[in-house]
């Protein structure tokens, strides 16, 4: 019968472990992001951008950059507005975003993404896309807080 003690130290060490990765979880806030792209390509595509991010009522400069490659044609204009999760302080945004992704755009267009990077932030972003593009490419954005 002394399973049972043992079996119940094991129980409350689990909990109390598992209870660490609420109370991390459930201090990561979210804020707002806007921030506009240029995106040109032909097979292979960059683009590049700037926006804001505003986390805690402070506006942060943020700058954007990236490369797609698969199928890439055109040139078009996207302005994103979205929110950015699971983030403690503003420099979590900065990092790497991958996406696997199609669409396009002639004169006019709509783009919805959702994309994390490697400290667990995680972008929602919808975006209004203006000029002649067609993609159906992987991609990679840079986001850098200034």
């Amino acid at each position: 019968m002394r399973i049972l003690p043992r079996f119940r130290s094991i129980a409350i060490a689990a909990m109390a472990l598992a209870s660490l990765g609420f109370v991390s979880a459930a201090h990561a806030d979210s804020g707002t992001i806007r921030f506009s792209v240029y995106k040109a390509g032909f097979f292979i595509g960059g683009s590049g951008g700037e926006g804001t991010l505003t986390f805690h009522r402070r506006k942060y400069r943020v700058s954007v950059g990236g490369v797609s490659a698969g199928l890439v044609f055109g040139a078009s204009k996207t302005y994103f507005r979205g929110t950015v999760r699971h983030i403690r302080r503003a420099s979590d945004v900065t990092g790497i975003y991958g996406a696997a992704g199609g669409g396009g755009a002639i004169g006019r267009g709509a783009q919805v993404i959702v994309m994390r990077n490697d400290k667990g932030a995680v972008l929602e972003l919808t975006g209004d896309q203006r000029g002649l593009q067609i993609n159906a490419d992987l991609s990679g954005l840079s986001i850098t807080v200034k």
